[in-house]
């Protein structure tokens, strides 16, 4: 049997943890300003208490499988989480529910995808494939993932109800339940390989400074993720669907610039695609932040796609460069950094949108994805100089 056919049920499982995070996670601030009714600001109250939990969990998640535990019940866990948060909510769809038990199982549930990227890396090395090559593999079964699930969640959502997407979650607690309980070896590890005798402070500087590129791309990201929903349907007046439309679009480009990832790295590098990659950033959320007609909305969200899947896909291999001894943990960091950047998004944006509106949030992400350049510059040359 091909190693690819070997990993098969890995990547049906990373999809199907993914397809169950992404019905989700887009539409609970949707859901707690248009169905709950709740000022914007409520956003980061939520966000904070999630995205505190994830990365709490993520760090230590991270150590463990670094040092040789299973990764089965870890990831075990992340589903009961989500069934109880999913169950949760379709039972009784309320703010207390939400900030409790719908916090809680959501934030273990996002615990899963650091995880199984970490595992998913040490699967291919152990099957004779490259980790930068399975990474791309790994992330276009998440865009693929994405494309399908924010898209189902507000097309439920807008034809039926936002109790839907939560019957709908609950049923995907189901299959990821089986699909993880069949396709995951219960003795599986990854640990990390014996640390080198080297000093590892120049390893350990390019890659708090690779961390900081990643946060301001990311956080850019965050902003435009969580605003843009509102902003096309309260703002711009387009139907209820547009949120899920614009999603798919981008994930379906997402795949596409995914895949052109190894022969960027092979005849450019890291660092060149990364550079292109933050100014297509700042090109693509200024087009989203014009945005008045469906069309339009194509356009930006092809244009996202193509910058997010070049910086998802460059991103976690440019991090793991720097920790090559430590791939849990870096993964972690990257996973974190991404969840950190989160967290500072929601509440900047309900304060933003309170002030201003969901328009101008997008309109000043573009700004911060511009500071990425002069990080990616800096950290170009301090790599140079050791």
């Amino acid at each position: 049997m091909s190693p690819a056919r070997r990993l098969a049920p890995f990547l049906l499982l990373l999809f199907t943890s993914t397809l169950c995070n992404s019905a989700i996670v887009p539409f609970m601030p949707f859901f707690m300003v248009e169905g709950l009714g709740q000022p914007p600001w409520m956003l980061s109250v939520y966000a904070a208490l999630a995205v505190s939990l994830t990365v709490a969990l993520n760090r230590l998640f991270a150590k463990r499988i670094d040092g040789g535990a299973r990764v089965f019940p870890i990831i075990g866990i992340a589903v009961a989480g989500y069934a109880l948060a999913s169950l949760s909510m379709a039972f009784s769809p309320t703010l207390p529910i939400m900030l409790t038990l719908g916090v809680f199982g959501f934030g273990l549930s996002a615990t899963s995808i650091s995880g199984m990227f970490t595992t998913g890396g040490h699967m291919a090395e152990r099957h004779g494939i490259p980790r930068q090559t399975f990474n791309a593999w790994m992330r276009a079964t998440t865009s693929a993932a994405w494309m399908i699930g924010p898209a189902a969640g507000f097309t439920l959502a807008g034809s039926i109800g936002p109790h839907a997407v939560f019957q709908l979650a609950s049923a995907l607690a189901v299959a990821w339940a089986l699909v993880w309980w069949v396709g995951l070896p219960q003795d599986i590890t990854a640990p990390a390989p014996p640390k080198p005798q080297a000093d590892l402070s120049t390893a350990s500087t390019g890659l708090w400074l690779a961390a900081a590129f990643i946060f301001c791309l990311s956080i850019a990201h965050g902003l435009t993720f969580t605003a843009l929903p509102l902003f096309f349907v309260q703002e711009v007046g387009l139907p209820d669907f547009a949120p899920g439309m614009a999603f798919s679009v981008k994930t379906l480009v997402e795949i596409l610039a995914i895949f052109s990832t190894s022969f960027l790295i092979a005849r450019f590098g890291l660092t060149t695609p990364l550079m292109g990659c933050a100014l297509l950033a700042v090109v693509a959320i200024l087009v989203l932040s014009a945005v008045q007609t469906l069309p339009q909305m194509v356009v930006g969200a092809a244009l996202e796609g193509l910058y997010y899947g070049l910086f998802a896909s460059l991103g976690i291999s440019y991090i793991q460069s720097f920790a090559k001894d430590r791939p849990a943990q870096a993964t972690a960091v990257y996973w974190n950094t991404l969840m950190i950047s989160g967290l500072l998004a929601a509440p900047a944006v309900g304060l933003i949108a309170e002030l201003t509106s969901f328009g101008t949030v997008v309109l000043l992400s573009s700004a911060v994805a511009a500071c990425a350049i002069p990080v990616l510059l800096v950290g170009t040359w301090q790599s140079k100089r050791t």
